[in-house]
């Protein structure tokens, strides 16, 4: 067929598409009388009503499109995953080379155009075989018989199902024969055609012509050569043997016999057909992922996959899920950000790469304030077996719903929500309760009212102290165990337990957050997920959102499917949570978190869990907001961080701000460059009523210094520094600081303003006054006053 006159063919063949069997006459008449009678008793029918019979519309006829892989994309367009059970991408017919239309139907069904849904011609030519062996031994089927078949043998469930699809009976015969004739009523030639190209296989785990042109030739259907057509083209009837992957020979041999055709029709020039036949199979092979292990966010993309599988909306059942997300063509669009995953993921793997020595493993979790959306989520690890050192199924990340994990104890990081309830309680600043060396955790209550004291002493861990009292501020800073022990007392354990529940925690199980004591020191078993979901509410001003990994989801079909939102609500006074902002600054300022800083308003705690089993870094700024785990999977408790060395690194004892703080601080770093910062909120007036909070320092003298080593020396200490008017001094020089108020060795909080007076040097000296002249002498007569 010459070119050109390919795409005229719909038309030519239209009406022969719609009138299918009835167009024949009493040949095709007289075809399907031969096919019906020896099975005519078995499917219920005699000849005389067969024709009829084959006329009706089935009516289990389902037309569904063909399954189509899935894929997860970040938040940017990226692809992070594709899923399916047939790597299929769904095309138009204009997608698709002419010249790879008519390799297939040169070789499958030349006269496709001109018939309708049975060839006689075909069918003649198999009869007398069908007919000697009682059964159908040869096939005379076109490309609509065979888009049947593909179509049956994908909408079979189960193994007797794909059985019946694929037998060689009269039976299965008739019946594609009757769906065909449905078909070809139903649609234009046209439309049939892009059915059967989209769902024929082309072996290699290649479902449809798109998905075979990028697997074999790492191209598109669109831009297929003659070559690479008919190569493809020849491939059908035996993907297996004519598998050029595999056998190269023989799908250079079945190529060649494809490419004759074409000349024999005349739907290819001589020497172009030469000039194929003398190329050798360039094979160009792409790999198309299929899962998350090979994803770049791999248990992010796990997260989003278990996200769907154990979600109802998605289905009733597990197997219809996996249907849905394997089959649907689904478009999942995510709030990862490739950037801020890509820091995270090289900040964990530079603390504790995946196959160090000391067996130790980190998770973290970065989630937009006031969104919910998780940015980034990351494990040390490589998604696997656990066998395979390095890698792991269990996404430390996440709670048990979403990553198999049990959750690691908070620590300190629990903490905070004392400290948030106590500020929603109106408690200011400079409150302060003295923080024993030894607490005994008396006078508390759970939830329900019922008393849970105990008896044995609680003590202050290594990265706090105790034996005196702390404000919020200084008690926080220093991560104080028995000054938060008081505080909660004070406040009350069950609104502190209400706070966190508020602020999404619960235990990585899904069970609620157990009542003891000792919450505040972060016992209960939690996810760095739910954690960096609590300190987002802090940085949003109070509203809390649920973390949530799916923007959308678009069915193949065009049709959006439902997906979980954030449901962002506020939890707390706005001033509220900017006093715990305020207030868990000084961690990365003079706390437990030096040296943490990242050159923008962030605050932040850090978590040691009981005998170093494991710990923690929570922070966050206005723009992100993460939580960093490091610990054993084996048992923190058994393989403490304690005189720690890691390929070559040693640590002595492991505190938040020893290997989480530093992830974070990175992390951080790298996914907040180049992005505007933004600050806290100054908090309400009524929290400084007792004073900043801050320990009080001695005010340095320093009269005589030069002004501005003063001022220097003054801003090293923690004060604000102002410059009055010159004084007169004979005891400073001029230049110098004369005068300081308020005065030398005051106890002041550090931020006190504090003014200096500089020298204007010695006043001039006084010149003398001149003594008054002599008086005259009296007279002795004259009258005195």
């Amino acid at each position: 067929m010459p070119t050109g006159s390919f795409e005229r063919m719909p038309r030519q063949g239209a009406a022969g598409a719609v009138r299918g069997l009835l167009g024949m006459g009493a040949l095709a008449g007289g075809l399907v009388a031969l096919i019906l009678l020896p099975v005519a008793c078995t499917v219920g029918i005699g000849a005389r009503d067969s024709a009829q019979w084959m006329q009706q519309e089935p009516e289990d006829l389902s037309l569904l499109a063909s399954p189509q892989r899935s894929k997860i994309l970040a938040a940017d367009g990226s692809t992070l995953a594709t899923f399916y059970y047939q790597n299929r991408v769904e095309v138009r017919l204009d997608q698709i080379a002419p010249v790879a239309r008519r390799a297939v139907l040169a070789i499958e069904d030349a006269r496709f155009y001109q018939h309708g849904a049975l060839d006689s011609q075909g069918t003649l030519r198999a009869l007398v075989s069908n007919l000697n062996s009682g059964e159908v031994t040869q096939g005379g089927s076109g490309i609509t018989q065979q888009y049947v078949k593909n179509l049956r043998l994908e909408q079979a469930d189960t193994k007797r199902e794909r059985q019946e699809a694929l037998a060689l009976t009269p039976a299965r015969k008739i019946q594609e024969l009757r769906y065909a004739v449905a078909i070809e009523k139903r649609f234009p030639k046209d439309e049939i055609l892009r059915r059967y190209l989209n769902i024929a296989y082309f072996g290699d785990g290649a479902y449809g012509i798109e998905a075979a042109a990028r697997r074999y030739f790492s191209t598109s259907a669109a831009r297929l050569t003659l070559a690479e057509a008919a190569t493809l083209a020849g491939i059908t009837r035996n993907p297996e043997g004519y598998n050029p992957r595999l056998h190269p020979g023989a799908a250079r041999d079945r190529r060649d016999v494809v490419l004759d055709r074409m000349g024999e029709l005349g739907w290819a020039a001589a020497a172009e057909i030469a000039e194929a036949k003398n190329e050798p199979v360039r094979l160009d092979v792409t790999e198309t992922p299929n899962g998350c292990t090979s994803s770049k966010a791999p248990f992010f993309c796990d997260y989003v996959q278990r996200e769907i599988l154990n979600s109802p909306v998605f289905g009733k059942t597990a197997k219809e899920r996996e249907r849905l997300l394997k089959q649907g063509g689904l478009t999942i669009r995510t709030t990862l950000d490739p950037k801020t995953q890509k820091a995270a993921q090289r900040a964990v793997d530079r603390h504790v790469p995946p196959k160090n020595s000391a067996g130790k493993a980190a998770a973290e979790v970065l989630i937009q304030p006031g969104t919910g959306r998780i940015r980034g989520m990351v494990v040390d690890r490589r998604l696997g077996p656990d066998s395979e050192r390095g890698k792991t199924w269990i996404n430390f990340a996440a709670d048990a719903s979403h990553g198999s994990s049990i959750g690691m104890q908070a620590g300190s990081t629990f903490k905070a929500f004392t400290l948030a309830a106590a500020l929603e309680d109106g408690t200011p600043f400079g409150s302060r309760l003295l923080a024993p060396s030894r607490f005994i955790p008396t006078g508390y209550s759970n939830c329900d009212g019922d008393p849970v004291n105990a008896t044995t002493p609680l003590r202050n861990s290594a990265d706090g102290e105790g034996g005196r009292t702390f404000s919020l501020v200084t008690g926080t800073a220093h991560s104080v165990n028995t000054y938060f022990l008081a505080l909660q007392r004070e406040v009350g354990l069950c609104e502190t337990v209400r706070m966190a529940e508020k602020l999404g925690m619960r235990q990585a199980s899904g069970k609620a957050l157990e009542q003891y004591p000792s919450f505040t020191l972060g016992f209960n078993t939690v996810s760095p997920l739910r954690l960096a979901a609590a300190y987002a509410a802090f940085a949003a001003r109070g509203e809390y959102c649920k973390p949530i990994a799916i923007t959308s989801i678009t069915h193949t079909s065009g049709r959006r499917l439902p997906v979980p939102g954030a449901d962002c609500e506020q939890v707390m006074r706005k001033g509220t949570a900017d006093a715990v902002n305020h207030v868990m600054r000084s961690v990365l300022s003079s706390g437990t978190g030096r040296g943490l800083s990242i050159g923008r308003h962030a605050a932040g705690k850090t978590g040691t869990v009981d005998n170093f089993s494991a710990a923690w870094f929570a922070g966050y700024t206005p723009d992100l907001a993460a939580a960093v785990w490091v610990g054993d999977p084996r048992g923190g408790y058994r393989y403490p961080m304690t005189n720690l060395c890691m390929d070559g690194r040693c640590y002595g004892s492991v505190f938040g701000a020893t290997i989480p703080g530093p992830i974070w601080q990175d992390s951080m770093i790298g996914a907040l460059s180049g992005r505007e910062a933004h600050r806290f909120h100054r908090p309400p007036t009524f929290y400084f009523s007792k004073g900043s909070g801050e320990d009080l320092v001695g005010l340095p003298d320093v009269r005589g210094l030069k002004l501005s080593a003063a001022v220097a020396r003054l801003r090293a200490a923690g004060f604000q520094v102002g410059v009055g008017g010159e004084v007169e001094s004979k005891e400073y020089p001029k230049g110098t600081v004369a005068e300081m108020s308020p005065g030398p060795g005051a106890r002041l909080e550090p931020g006190t303003y504090v003014t200096l007076r500089p020298s204007s040097g010695e006043p001039e000296p006084e010149e003398p006054e001149p003594d008054p002249p002599s008086p005259e002498p009296s007279d002795p007569a004259a009258p005195h006053d």
